[in-house]
């Protein structure tokens, strides 16, 4: 490991607004109350990357609470860093592995979760660890409330048609959908959120997908 990504490592221990492995657990059930500090909804931002999508959904939407979610700490240390200079307080990052996720959000906790630009685990074998395979499904079952909204934006096409045959199996009431985002929602306030990775795709004219779904019915 590079001497960059060490020093952030033990950078992010000392952030207020980043919690690890372990010492998130102490959160379950009331990461409003105890984390954020008030009973505002929480939205989740998995495999969050740099965090970027959370500290600007953060910036519009004060009333809210969001919280970045990702194993990688020197990706995080930048969306965390961002939000401390900043002073932005209802945005948090929690470092973990995300099958992990039930032991740290108890039933019910979550309002929304946004899936951006996870890793397409392209190879066949590799499917179990797609976000949106129905196992990955169940868990976000269980802590999104009812009537909570499921969010993917994301570049890989194969990805995205895998996510599509997943909700038609599963029947999962669909909101919105397209594979041009740009071209569609135009000037939208959230889905015009750009992160790193995200920019670099547009500059090579790759099309943008987003499906924004419900887990209403039983898994």
């Amino acid at each position: 490991m590079g001497k960059r990504k060490l020093q952030r490592f033990a950078e992010i221990g000392t952030f207020k607004n980043v919690k690890q492995l372990d010492e998130g657990k102490a959160f379950k059930g009331q990461w409003a109350s105890a984390f954020f500090k008030n009973a505002n909804p929480i939205v989740l931002e998995l495999a969050c990357g740099k965090g970027e999508y959370s500290v600007n959904l953060a910036r519009k939407f004060p009333e809210k609470n969001f919280m970045g979610v990702d194993y990688k700490g020197n990706r995080l240390w930048v969306g965390a860093k961002m939000a401390l200079d900043e002073g932005i307080e209802n945005v948090g990052f929690l470092r973990i592995q995300i099958q992990n996720i039930l032991d740290y959000f108890a039933q019910d906790e979550i309002d929304e979760i946004w899936i951006t630009f996870p890793d397409p685990q392209p190879q066949s074998p590799l499917e179990r660890k797609r976000l949106t395979n129905p196992t990955f499904l169940e868990k976000y079952k269980v802590i999104l409330k009812d009537g909570g909204y499921m969010n993917l934006k994301t570049d890989n096409d194969g990805f995205f048609a895998y996510t599509l045959e997943k909700i038609a199996e599963l029947n999962l009431p669909i909101s919105q959908q397209t594979t041009d985002v740009y071209k569609d929602f135009p000037g939208d306030e959230i889905l015009s959120i750009k992160t790193h990775y995200e920019r670099i795709y547009l500059q090579k004219d790759k099309n943008i997908n987003y499906v924004k779904f419900q887990l209403d019915l039983k898994l």
